[in-house]
């Protein structure tokens, strides 16, 4: 507890200093593409005209709609190449928190009105104030203040939407709008609260390795320290929320059958069954001892009032849960990544639908850059073995370490600032639990009878 406490307070340090130097040359700001730190110009915005990367739009993604797995994925990949969490990410969101205690020390961003309107071309009456608004956070040039909506406008409302995790559309939606207006006093805690978490961690960087970033819904597999596959993932439920862990990945197993938890097999299994008896038969399930013996369904009390003293298991086939490959990762929450029978569900912006374990958009490709060393699992290799309806398991020659991870804001090497929403409300309770341990430690110092738990 110590070492919170003691963490906590370097935070609360690192946001002093960041709201004393309005001045200073920390005070670039969040911006898309940039090769390194810039000087920030008088108004603290870093210039737009002085990186190159200002002068195109972000690539925009395929409409998930009309896409596939092999699209999704390409589509998300070029974007960025950067890793979402790398060994220097820690120290990026700590930069990332003096700049935006300086904005807000210079009065943060300007309110946009809920239902004020912009069309490409057309004169509105809030146009400056979109640009005062993307100026400031770094996504347009400072010279582009007035104006109608112009490309230079869409350009940098689709940046700001790439690095929100919303769709780059060049429209201001109402969840546009609401992003924009999210206080730099929230924007700043999401900080803190993520390097918290980071500062938390013991994770072994390979060279090699992947990582699931919840609240962004993605997976990505990072090589040489550079992003070579993104993915789109559904994650945990709100009700039942994705652990954050470290691991390592073990084996690549095709055709899985699925032992249902549980936990399910308690709620949700004998609900079926008390409506239809013949639920199991039709999922491909079977009921077993704890001998893995079968056993007459019949013969179990689906009541759902007692922890079951049985397992349900599904078949492998088109029809399982956990679809044609299932990549093992020993851990204490015994959660994993997996395909689904489900694909539909990738395209939806928001994939918060899974009882805690990564549901992985592509995870073929995923497999065969898992299973890459070995030159037998080839991506082809990899599709003729499924084809074959054979439960196989394929043991890595080498495990390849893998975090899942709770980062609402993060700063990628390109000083690129990224936020998402907080799906699981965890920021805060973090930061309140941090807050009280502080206040605690600082109160314990004082008396007599603590005093040595401080030391």
């Amino acid at each position: 507890m110590g070492k919170m406490g003691h963490m906590s307070k370097r935070h609360a340090m690192i946001i002093a200093v960041g709201v004393l130097a309005s001045a200073s040359a920390l005070a670039q700001t969040e911006t898309i593409g940039q090769a390194g730190p810039k000087p920030a110009t008088a108004a603290g915005t870093v210039p737009a005209t002085a990186n190159p990367a200002h002068a195109a739009a972000p690539k925009t993604a395929t409409p998930a709609s009309a896409s596939t797995a092999d699209s999704r994925s390409a589509a998300a990949l070029a974007l960025t190449h950067e890793p979402t969490y790398d060994e220097g990410s820690a120290q990026r969101i700590r930069d990332a928190a003096l700049s935006y205690s300086d904005l807000a020390v210079r009065g943060g961003w300007p309110t946009i009105p809920t239902d004020a309107k912009f069309a490409p071309g057309a004169p509105g009456a809030d146009d400056d104030l979109l640009r005062k608004r993307l100026i400031v956070s770094g996504d347009l040039s400072a010279d582009k203040a007035s104006g109608a909506f112009d490309q230079d406008l869409a350009d940098a409302v689709k940046r700001f939407q790439v690095r929100h995790g919303l769709a780059p559309t060049a429209t201001v939606t109402p969840r546009t709008i609401a992003a924009m207006n999210v206080p730099v006093q929230k924007r700043i805690r999401q900080l803190e609260a993520s390097l918290q978490r980071l500062e938390n961690m013991n994770f072994g960087f390979g060279q090699r390795y992947v990582v699931v970033n919840i609240p962004a819904a993605f997976a990505e597999a990072v090589e040489n320290d550079v992003v070579v596959r993104r993915y789109r993932v559904i994650v945990g439920k709100t009700e039942k929320p994705s652990p954050t862990l470290t691991a390592q990945i073990s084996s690549v197993v095709l055709n899985p059958t699925w032992t249902v938890p549980s936990s399910i097999a308690k709620t949700e299994i004998s609900a079926h069954m008390r409506k239809d008896p013949t639920y199991l038969s039709r999922m491909h399930m079977e009921v077993l001892d704890v001998h893995d013996n079968p056993i007459d369904p019949h013969s179990v009390d689906w009541s759902g009032t007692h922890t079951p003293n049985f397992t349900v298991r599904q078949q492998n086939g088109t029809f399982n849960a956990l679809g044609a490959v299932k990549i093992d990762m020993p851990n204490s929450y015994s959660v994993y990544m997996h395909d689904t029978n489900q694909r539909n569900l990738f395209s939806d912006d928001y994939r918060f639908d899974s009882h805690g374990c990564s549901r992985v958009d592509n995870v073929r490709d995923l497999a065969a850059w898992l299973l890459k060393d070995q030159p037998k699992w080839s991506r082809a290799a990899i599709d003729a073995e499924i084809t074959t309806g054979q439960h196989l398991e394929v043991a890595m020659a080498r495990k390849v370490p893998v975090a899942w991870i709770y980062l609402t804001a993060w700063m990628t090497k390109d000083q690129t600032v990224q936020f998402r929403n907080d799906v699981y409300n965890q920021d805060e309770q973090l930061l309140e639990a941090t807050a009280e341990e502080a206040a605690f430690f600082s109160n314990a110092g004082s008396h007599p009878l603590t005093a040595h738990m401080t030391r």
